[in-house]
């Protein structure tokens, strides 16, 4: 029997998704270190999209590859999955650090959400400055209106702690400098990422893994949307404001429904509903391990979430090479 289109039924559907992400981590296997962004990127987009095409579910891509003028495949729109059971929202990152994968560096992933139709921020593709959290912490205790150095003062006191005894992880980018220099002079450590801002948020949510307590600066908003689903399952607050830096990305804006374009976000408000979250490791990092190549086998570990529940479970898949 089908199920109903109501019916989003997260713990069944959760273990599919699983196999979404390492199938994406499975196909960049190859092109670890061999310093091609695109083909890294095509061959996880491949592997992504079959797997979806698996699924009984009718899902639409909201946080994907591009416009559909830009992506042939996973592009914002399209429609994927047997056509049968729940409506779905998905949001992916088929290769979530291109340039990780191509470089072979930390904290590459393949990274997919999923919720009820019409409950996942609909991004479009622009800038969102993002702050982030871990949980423990009393509602809004830090905020987008602040200043770097008020937003770690405000943070170690609410920890009970220095600023010195802070960590913030920021996304290198030359536009961050001067927000650099200014959480540098309060004392506190910063922990600098080339690439990957949706790992770069989840590590807030395990601070005595990662010691990561909070994630600022600004980067893509259709990851900022992952990242809110990951700390929806994995707990933490979050806020994003997008910023337009020229008319054509207004307008893009406009198409995604979006009129004010001065609010901000809070974690709930980007994922307003239950939501599950998949995410399989192409490089060693913080989060997940990468994968692991052996004569006869290829081995990924994963982290799989739901909000529902605050499940998470750590999975090891070793697959054979044949």
């Amino acid at each position: 029997m089908n199920a109903s289109t109501t019916d989003f039924n997260d713990r069944m559907l959760s273990l599919g998704l699983a196999r979404v992400s390492e199938a994406a981590a499975h196909a960049s296997a190859r092109l670890i270190g061999r310093g091609d962004e695109k083909a890294a990127d095509q061959a996880a987009v491949n592997a992504m999209r079959e797997q979806l095409n698996m699924l009984d579910i009718k899902g639409v891509v909201v946080i994907g590859e591009g416009e559909r003028d830009e992506a042939p495949m996973l592009f914002i729109g399209e429609e994927v999955g047997s056509g049968e059971g729940p409506e779905v929202d998905i949001a992916l990152d088929p290769l979530e650090g291109t340039t990780l994968t191509a470089k072979d560096m930390p904290n590459a992933l393949t990274v997919i959400a999923m919720a009820p139709r019409g409950t996942l921020l609909h991004a479009p593709d622009v800038y969102m400055d993002k702050l982030a959290v871990g949980p423990g912490y009393a509602k809004d205790v830090v905020s987008l209106d602040m200043s770097p150095s008020e937003r770690v003062h405000a943070l170690a006191k609410a920890g009970g702690v220095r600023p010195e005894d802070i960590t913030v992880c920021i996304l290198e980018r030359p536009r961050h400098e001067e927000m650099i220099a200014e959480v540098r002079a309060t004392g506190a450590a910063i922990r600098l990422i080339t690439d990957g801002d949706v790992a770069g948020v989840m590590h807030v949510a395990e601070p005595e893994k990662t010691g990561i307590d909070m994630y600022m600066g600004s980067g893509g908003a259709p990851e900022g949307v992952l990242a809110a689903s990951a700390l929806k399952c994995m707990g933490g607050q979050m806020w994003g404001r997008l910023m337009f830096r020229n008319d054509d990305e207004r307008a893009r804006a406009a198409k995604a429904g979006i009129t004010d374009l001065n609010r901000i976000y809070t974690r709930d408000e980007m994922v307003t509903a239950d939501v599950i979250f998949s995410a399989t490791g192409v490089t060693n990092g913080s989060i997940v391990k990468g994968l692991r190549r052996e004569p006869n086998f290829i081995e990924t570990e994963t982290i799989l979430m739901r909000s529902k529940t605050g499940s998470v479970r750590r999975m090891i898949y070793r697959n054979p090479i044949r």
